[in-house]
C-alpha cells in the first residue's frame, strides 16, 4: 500500500479543522472505513505539526485560547482592553467580583474603578499580581496547585476556597463560546471550576474574543442562556451576536479598540 490515501486522508482531516470543526475518531473511522489506530495516527501526526489538539476520543482545531496562559498574556492588548472597558460598565460599588483566570480577566484587573469599595477574589497568579498594587481593592487569593495553561488553580483546593462564597458577579473565563454547545473548556479540571464559580455567582459575565465565538471545546461548562451577559469585539460577526442573542443571552458590543 502506498502513502496516498493516508496522505489524502490526513489532509481532509485537516482542512475540517482547519474550518474549525472538531472531529471524532470514531465517527472517522467508519466515514474512511479504517480502523481507529489509523485515524489516531493521522490524529498524531497532525498535532505533531501543530495542525490540531488531540483530545480523548478525537481532536480539536488550534485555538489560541488553548496556548498556556504565558503565550496568551500579551496577544491582542488592544483589543482586550476594549472588552475589560465594557465590562466596567455593568460593575457596581461593593460587590464581590470573581475573575476568573485568563488573558483578557487581567486586562480588566487593569480596567477596574477606583473607590468602588470592591473585593475581588480571583484563581490566576496574574490577575492577583495586578491587583496586589491596588489600596483601593480588597483581595481574595484562590489557592491550590497551578495549572500552566489555565493559569491558575482549579484543583480541589481552589474548589474548596470558593464553596461558601456568595460572589455578587464572576466575569467567567471561555475557551468556546456557542450557541448550541454553550460555554466550554480545553481542560477537564478547568471546567469543573467554572462549573463550581457559576454555581456560587449571582450574576455571570463573558469577555469574549472573536476566535471563541462559534468555536468548540471538550468540556461542557454552561449553557448560554445560564450567562447574563456576553462581551464581544466590536467587529464581531452579527450571526453570532443574533445566535447568542436567540439563545438567551444578552450581547454587548465593546467600542473599537482605539476609541476611549
Amino acid at each position: 500500500m502506498t502513502d496516498d490515501i493516508p496522505l489524502a486522508r490526513r489532509e481532509l482531516i485537516s482542512s475540517r479543522l482547519t474550518a474549525g470543526e472538531s472531529v471524532v475518531a470514531v465517527a472517522l473511522a467508519a466515514e474512511f472505513g479504517v480502523s481507529e489506530d489509523a485515524i489516531r495516527r493521522d490524529l498524531r501526526a497532525l498535532a505533531a505539526e501543530g495542525r490540531c489538539r488531540r483530545v480523548y476520543g478525537g481532536a480539536l482545531p488550534v485555538s489560541s485560547a488553548s496556548a498556556p496562559m504565558s503565550a496568551r498574556m500579551d496577544a491582542a492588548r488592544e483589543r482586550k482592553a476594549a472588552l475589560a472597558r465594557a465590562a466596567v460598565a455593568q460593575i457596581e460599588r461593593g460587590e464581590l467580583l470573581f475573575l476568573d483566570s485568563g488573558s483578557t480577566h487581567l486586562a480588566l484587573a487593569d480596567a477596574l474603578p477606583e473607590d468602588h469599595d470592591l473585593t475581588v477574589a480571583t484563581n490566576s497568579i496574574d490577575v492577583a499580581a495586578a491587583l496586589l498594587r491596588r489600596a483601593d481593592i480588597a483581595l481574595i487569593m484562590v489557592g491550590g496547585a497551578v495549572d500552566p495553561v489555565v493559569g491558575g488553580s482549579v484543583d480541589a483546593a481552589a474548589l474548596a476556597c470558593i464553596a461558601n462564597m456568595n460572589i455578587d458577579r464572576c466575569f467567567l473565563g471561555a475557551c468556546a463560546v456557542a450557541p448550541q454547545d454553550g460555554v466550554s473548556a480545553f481542560e477537564f479540571a478547568d471546567a469543573g471550576f467554572k462549573r463550581a464559580l457559576l454555581a456560587r455567582s449571582r450574576r455571570v459575565a463573558i469577555l469574549s474574543t472573536t476566535d471563541k465565538l462559534g468555536a468548540s471545546a471538550a468540556h461542557r461548562v454552561a449553557s448560554i442562556d445560564d450567562i447574563a451577559s456576553v462581551i464581544v469585539e466590536h467587529d464581531a460577526p452579527p450571526a453570532h451576536i443574533k445566535a447568542l442573542t436567540k439563545a438567551g443571552t444578552v450581547v454587548i458590543k465593546a467600542e473599537r479598540p482605539d476609541a476611549r
